[in-house]
């Protein structure tokens, strides 16, 4: 029975729209990063302008502030959120087509000026995405379901753009990659004309004003002020202990034997692959146990698996380990990655969905790429082994505040209206 139910709601045609929509909001991320930094290098530019070029990602960091903008206007148009995703969309296409207009060797600013605006409408749809998300999720189980296809499409676009991407690029010139990266927009214009509408579309907020101050009134009257506070640090906390882990991934391997082409091949292929797996299959444990118990479950195995990088850390000469700790570590971090969006995606209300998410999101990101700060100097003091027990401490916090708030026994805040 559970079966066929997932099997029913994946094949609604909100979740095929949800996986393409997934995919466009993913496709920008590398275009600006990663996958330009590889074409700047090439070209010769050098290190100092090359990490100056992380800038250009601030409005990933500061859409929160724009949202209400989003959540308050509509275009006559496709639709509260489907309009605006559109416009994005097409701002999107426009903007990378044109990077295949520069030469990084010459004009840096106005390079950097083009991807800058690339990021900005990257953010802005990510906005409207992840509130057509919310909106459209009807239940609990479409809501899990919802959460686990959108990071599904996201995952598939970085593996386009961070490593089909340079596959292309030694066949042919890096302003072709570009303009053939631009293209994949179509498929996330194709889906917004496709996407159906939300059933019941909620009121506009009256004002700006009201856009900005409603949003936090709601959540705060709708959970009480002490309920929201322990669901604000939750937010922080959850994730921390595998954030800490994730800091420090990369310079671990390297340290104790492994090399950047090892590294690669294996988080490139079989982590990616896991993760997508995890977020998958994250979203039929959201759908079978609710998103309260998953929380529980899924986030106790996410914490967990740092275990097997600390058994590395004890066998480093252990190539064998070292691929399992990879798989079990990203098919864990989907697993997690599923039942937190689904609870993020749970606690926005309908008509303040875009602002509410983005301040969501943005909390989480204080863990994520602020909170870590200390990881390199934490294992440079304890040593790996002990740093890597020390990220299950950093995890007790949230599963704490979870055990505080047993979202499986209070379920009015689930999937808001």
């Amino acid at each position: 029975m559970a079966r066929a139910s997932f099997a029913r709601t994946l094949k609604q045609p909100k979740m095929s729209a949800l996986l393409i929509l997934g995919f466009s909001s993913g496709l920008p991320l590398f275009l600006t990063s990663r996958t330009l930094q590889a074409w700047m290098t090439v070209e010769g530019v050098d290190l100092t302008s090359i990490g100056m070029f992380s800038l250009v990602a601030l409005p990933y960091s500061l859409k929160v502030f724009w949202a209400p903008v989003v959540d308050r206007f509509t275009f006559p148009f496709l639709g509260r959120r489907r309009s605006w995703l559109m416009l994005t969309q097409l701002g999107l296409l426009l903007a990378i087509a044109a990077m295949a207009l520069h030469d990084p060797r010459q004009g840096l600013q106005l390079l950097a000026f083009n991807a800058l605006m690339i990021a900005l409408f990257s953010a802005t749809q990510d906005i409207a995405f992840d509130a057509y998300k919310v909106d459209v999720s009807d239940t609990e189980a479409e809501t899990g379901m919802a959460a686990a296809v959108g990071v599904f499409g996201y995952r598939i676009a970085l593996l386009v753009t961070g490593a089909l991407a340079f596959v292309l690029a030694d066949h042919m010139a890096w302003p072709t990659v570009y303009m053939l990266m631009a293209v994949f927009m179509v498929l996330g214009i194709t889906a917004t004309l496709l996407a159906p509408e939300p059933g019941t579309p909620s009121a506009l907020p009256a004002s700006l004003s009201d856009a900005v101050r409603l949003p936090f009134r709601d959540f705060f009257v709708r959970s009480g002020s002490g309920r929201a506070v322990l669901i604000i640090s939750f937010v922080i906390f959850f994730r921390y202990g595998d954030a800490l882990a994730q800091n420090m991934v990369t310079p671990f391997l390297l340290q104790i034997g492994y090399t950047s082409s090892d590294i690669g091949a294996v988080q490139g292929g079989l982590g990616l692959g896991a993760t997508i797996a995890g977020v998958l299959l994250g979203g039929g444990v959201v759908m079978r146990l609710g998103i309260g118990w998953s929380l529980l479950v899924l986030g106790l195995i996410q914490a967990l698996s740092n275990l097997v990088y600390y058994g590395l850390a004890l066998i480093p000469d252990h190539y064998p380990l070292m691929v399992s700790a990879i798989f079990i570590e990203n098919l864990s971090g989907g697993l997690g990655t599923a039942a937190f969006v689904a609870f993020l995606m749970s606690l926005c209300s309908h008509a303040f969905s875009a602002t509410q998410y983005a301040l969501l999101s943005s909390l989480n990101a204080v863990s994520r790429d602020l909170l870590v700060a200390p990881s390199g100097a934490v294992a440079e003091s304890t040593g790996w082994p002990v740093f890597f027990l020390l990220t299950l401490v950093a995890a007790v916090p949230g599963m704490a505040i979870l055990l505080v708030l047993r979202p499986w026994r209070d379920r009015a805040g689930m999937v808001a209206k």
